[in-house]
């Protein structure tokens, strides 16, 4: 039998491969391999320097473009996919664009996989545009029921056409401090960064409101009272791939003087660096608003054996199993029992340790990029053969 044909369109932010990318393009790389033999993908994306017109990225080939114009983009994407012919349209995390490759891919299924709220909402797209776009897609896929029950809120009409596939992490990349390799990678990496002896509480992510570091520094100075040896440390900067400063990282950076030396930050790391990271760290938090569709950060720390303290918002609700894997707090009382669960934890060497177990055990039944690349195939066994 031959393989289902798949075009997948990138919103040609970032090109594939990219140690800058986000995590739409992040998630492209991880499943689309995967989904071979079964499938067969081709990646739509942006050129990049030193990146051929053509390649291929882990046996899947690769086309690029020009994306100095958005529009220019999509619709040159949208004439090689013609000349390609799959059986399905994968749209990544961009409504518009299924009105455009419905239009020069007559007749052919065009899904759309939302990654977040951000571009079904003002000022990206305005509510009837919306709708249009969602009822043009023959399938939407997103990746958490939260995210699900906002579309949904937004457009009830299109609930058949939903589907829930949770995105993963690459277990073999994010080991569990409590593998042989994992502890030894550990007590290297502490003593070269000088957190031997330590205890790290990690935030890793965009410096953006949104992401809510401000949070976990406005209770720093009453955790480093009661953990002397307590060091927060801030992995990320405000845009993908660059370390340029905004008004609200110059904040955050003004918050951390009211406990000299209990904070550090470094700034944007390529995705490699991100497991090392996670390894040194003894608890991980996500403290993000509401609209946090997923966060991939989450199931990355898990994976590793930290335990996370996160918010009760969005799909982390969904990821966290509150009292097993970690703790989720309230977003009305966020400064309060913030401080609480990172107490509680960081004085309980036992509970971190059970909590972490925890955590990479339900990376391993849930949360990995073959799970994740087992339900694409799935969905597109049962829809086009």
């Amino acid at each position: 039998m031959a393989p289902i044909k798949m075009a997948i369109v990138t919103p040609g932010s970032f090109p594939i491969p990219s140690s800058g990318s986000s995590s739409v393009e992040r998630v492209v790389e991880k499943f689309a391999p995967l989904l071979k033999p079964h499938v067969e993908p081709r990646i739509y994306g942006r050129l990049g320097k030193r990146l051929p017109r053509r390649g291929s990225f882990k046996g899947v080939v690769c086309e690029r473009f020009s994306a100095a114009s958005k529009r220019k983009y999509i619709q040159e994407v949208a004439r090689a996919v013609r000349s390609y012919s799959p059986n399905v349209i994968d749209v990544e995390n961009r409504p518009q664009y299924v009105l455009t490759m419905k239009r020069l891919n007559p007749g052919k299924r065009v899904w759309l996989y939302l990654h977040s709220s951000t571009f079904i909402g003002a000022p990206y797209i305005s509510p009837a545009m919306l709708h249009t776009c969602l009822q043009a897609a023959d399938k939407i896929i997103v990746n958490s029921e939260f995210l699900r029950r906002v579309v949904m809120a937004k457009a009830p009409e299109v609930s058949s056409k939903l589907h829930v596939i949770y995105p993963g992490v690459d277990t073999s990349r994010f080991v569990s401090r409590y593998s042989a390799d994992g502890a030894a990678a550990r007590e290297r990496l502490r003593a070269k960064r000088g957190l031997s002896g330590k205890k790290v509480v990690l935030f890793i992510g965009r410096l953006i409101p949104l992401k809510g570091v401000h949070h976990l520094l406005r209770v720093a100075p009453q955790l480093a009272k009661l953990h002397p040896d307590l060091v927060i440390v801030v992995v990320g900067s405000p845009f993908y791939g660059s370390h340029r400063k905004t008004a609200y990282a110059r904040k955050l950076e003004q918050m951390a003087k009211a406990c000299p030396g209990h904070v550090r930050f470094v700034p944007y790391v390529p995705y490699h660096e991100v497991p090392g990271w996670m390894l040194v760290s003894d608890v991980a938090v996500v403290p993000s608003g509401a609209r946090e569709a997923f966060g991939l950060v989450n199931v990355e720390a898990m994976s590793c054996g930290i335990p996370v303290v996160a918010t009760r918002a969005g799909g982390m609700k969904e990821i966290i199993r509150h009292g097993s894997t970690g703790y989720l707090v309230n977003q009305n009382r966020i400064g309060t029992e913030l401080k609480e669960r990172l107490h509680h934890l960081l004085s309980n060497r036992s509970l971190r340790e059970h909590m972490g177990r925890r955590s990479r055990e339900r990376v391993e039944q849930t949360f990995t990029w073959r799970h994740t690349a087992d339900c694409w195939i799935k969905l597109l066994n049962e829809s086009v053969l």
